[in-house]
């Protein structure tokens, strides 16, 4: 089975990321403020704390964008923004030929928008009509299917020559500080992701993009209970420092988990390989359909059974899950046979440990 991941930076680029960040840092505040834990409310003259304010502008700037907002409700609550702010009820939406990501077609269902869809990967002559009669593109930069392999930079740009009239949203979650460049730093008018999937607190999210569609969702954020405050946005201006290498260490050990699996030091691994699903992971299929069971005894050797905010904070032990739901969509069979495995802050030793372990249980279960 062929996967087309994401590139992702490795440790040196990713060091240059972390310092980019902290010098942009510097820019924005003297060594008293950055110490200060933030301020709250809806100060007169900018509508929203100081800090939080100072974080935004050290967003925008980072991410190479005209403005950023914080927002209430992570990732999907990032996307409902812009989609709030740009679309009307009814309208249609331009969508790659997939399936969705189940909050996000809680939004489009719950604005009663059109879906409209074309396949990203071959786009074509043939697409020029539809992506002409559209003025809204959604487009979720992780992968949505296996054989996914569509560049964001060329769709955005396809996309923009044929009608730069549209509006086009990046759902950047997972891919920020992975990936080189987002969405927004791609072309696109607007991206929009998770903090709390970057270390950050629970429930904050980000967009960064064209100040139109930014000074249009601060509108629709006034009151003092929608704002983000000010010691929320230093909690994730200071997290987010340390993803990046962070993140480029835990590709490192991906790579060694496959080219080691690979390389048959665990017997009844039939392929292992990268995948953006949606996260960067591991994606081992198995040689007998005992995926289930692995994945119950992997949890009592330590394992994360589940994702909470898909590598947030809290996140440090490897995750052993089943494949996601939009792949199972596609198909149903990997239940049995696959599992993905992202090792966190975990090394490739403990890891294949695990596997191994969690595997020859199974099989030992299976016989009796």
């Amino acid at each position: 089975m062929r996967t087309y991941p994401i590139a992702t930076m490795d440790l040196e680029k990713a060091k240059e990321m972390q310092f980019k960040l902290v010098d942009i840092i510097h820019q924005h505040f003297d060594g008293y403020e950055f110490f200060n834990g933030g301020d709250y409310g809806v100060v007169p003259g900018i509508g929203q704390p100081r800090y939080t304010k100072k974080v935004e502008k050290v967003l925008a700037q980072f991410f190479d964008a005209e403005d950023a907002v914080l927002v209430r409700g992570a990732g999907t609550g990032a996307i409902r923004n812009v989609m709030n702010a740009v679309l009307k009820p009814n309208q249609k939406i331009l969508l790659h030929e997939a399936p969705i990501y189940p909050t996000t077609k809680v939004i489009i269902e719950s604005m009663g928008l059109e879906p409209v869809f074309i396949n990203f990967n071959e786009l074509s002559h043939k697409d020029h009509e539809v992506i002409s009669s559209v003025s809204f593109v959604l487009i979720q930069h992780s992968r949505q299917k296996l054989d996914d392999s569509y560049d964001l930079g060329q769709v955005v740009n396809t996309i923009k020559e044929i009608n730069n009239n549209t509006t086009l949203l990046i759902d950047d979650n997972y891919v920020v500080m992975k990936a080189e460049k987002i969405g927004v730093q791609l072309g696109a008018d607007a991206s929009a992701f998770s903090l709390f999937k970057l270390l950050g607190p629970e429930g904050i999210g980000c967009v960064v993009g064209k100040k139109q569609i930014i000074d249009k969702i601060r509108k629709m954020n006034y009151s003092g209970g929608s704002q983000v405050q000010g010691h929320e946005a230093m909690d994730a201006l200071r997290s987010l420092v340390y993803t990046p290498v962070s993140f480029a260490v835990q590709a490192e050990e991906g790579n060694k988990i496959i080219n080691r699996l690979n390389s048959g030091e665990i017997k009844g691994i039939q392929s292992a390989f990268i995948a953006n699903a949606q996260s960067r992971v591991v994606l081992v299929e198995l040689e007998e359909p005992i995926a289930k069971k692995v994945l119950e005894i992997s949890a009592k050797l330590g394992a994360a059974p589940y994702p909470i905010g898909a590598e947030s904070r809290y996140e440090v032990a490897a995750m052993f899950y089943k494949v996601s739901g939009t792949f199972l969509k596609s198909d149903p069979g990997l239940a049995d046979s696959m599992i993905r495995i992202n090792p966190m802050r975990a090394g490739a030793d403990t890891v294949l440990r695990i596997l191994k372990a969690s595997m020859d249980q199974a099989l030992e279960e299976g016989e009796k």
